[in-house]
């Protein structure tokens, strides 16, 4: 009788489990975790990933999708649950790039989290305390025989009929608050001969041509977070009329997934809190190059700093 009973009992919990399923009652999702194509989402995609995972929270690998509007439109598809975005995109998503709040830190971050819950039902994290604004960098030979250390030297020297080529990716060239936001801010106007236009937006590619001489290539679409710009001999030059905002990078999640997985906010947290200027250009280094996989730095760091085991 007691072995009847078991079976009867697991026999009505099977038959319990399959209604649940069939009326939509159904096991946690996998949080489908995306990124852009350059070194630094990788980077930071698979630290959520790991993070994630080493917690219990299983995870859809869809990193290195595309450039901004092709995970952006994922994330407001549904097609994507997370991925890790920047604070001043903002102002191109909602085309609010008037507003002063972009140019600082924090009042950015407030700014877009409160207009992306409220318009797109996304969630802002944690954001980093890091910039990873657009440069422009130029090779230091270019930059010492000319005297180029900022923006207004670049203008100045263009206008004079320096010889000057780009290495960019189409969104820089084309989004109104990237190359066309330098060229109006400091007065100047670069032709199509003097860009050479790569597909995706890894800075490791753009960099590596302007140090290369590539197509004649003396100068570079960059990150402020990037680190092989000194390695490689490049000098970013410095923007002294904050034409561009703050780029800090954050977690932006669905809210719908954040209530399906609600400890996601408590375990990146910690972990984009330590990841300052200094340490990502360190970690993007490692994989621009040393041409260590993003996957592992990422795990390396996070074993050294205790995040996973």
């Amino acid at each position: 009788m007691r072995i009847l009973s078991v079976f009867t009992r697991r026999s009505a919990c099977l038959a319990l489990a399959g209604l649940l399923l069939g009326s939509g009652v159904q096991a946690a999702e996998a949080l489908k975790v995306g990124s852009k194509i350059d070194t630094e989402g990788a980077l930071l995609g698979n630290m959520i990933i790991q993070v994630l995972e080493a917690n219990g929270i299983k995870t859809a690998n869809r990193l290195q999708l595309g450039n901004t509007k092709v995970v952006r439109t994922a994330l407001t598809a549904g097609e994507l649950d997370i991925y890790p975005e920047y604070t001043g995109n903002g102002a191109f998503f909602f085309a609010d790039e008037s507003d002063p709040a972009w140019k600082k830190a924090d009042a950015g971050y407030q700014r877009v989290r409160q207009l992306d819950l409220a318009r797109n039902k996304l969630v802002w994290l944690q954001p980093a305390p890091a910039n990873n604004t657009w440069v422009i960098a130029v090779r230091k030979d270019v930059a010492s025989a000319n005297r180029l250390k900022t923006m207004a030297d670049l203008a100045r020297w263009l206008n004079q009929g320096g010889r000057f080529k780009l290495a960019a990716s189409a969104e820089f060239i084309e989004r109104p608050d990237a190359l066309p936001a330098f060229e109006k801010a400091y007065g100047f106007k670069l032709k199509q001969p003097q860009l050479l236009t790569l597909a995706g937006g890894d800075t490791s590619a753009t960099i590596k041509a302007a140090a290369e001489k590539n197509s004649e290539v003396n100068a570079a679409m960059a990150y402020g977070t990037d680190g092989p710009l000194a390695a490689l001999g490049l000098v970013a030059l410095d923007d002294v009329r904050a034409v561009q905002p703050v780029y800090a990078p954050a977690p932006v999640i669905r809210s719908d997934a954040l209530a399906r997985a609600p400890r996601v906010r408590e375990l990146l947290a910690p972990v984009f809190r330590s990841l300052d200027g200094p340490t990502l250009q360190r970690l993007n280094a490692s994989i621009a190059l040393k041409g260590q996989d993003a996957s592992q730095v990422a795990a390396g760091y996070l074993k050294s700093k205790g995040f996973i085991k």
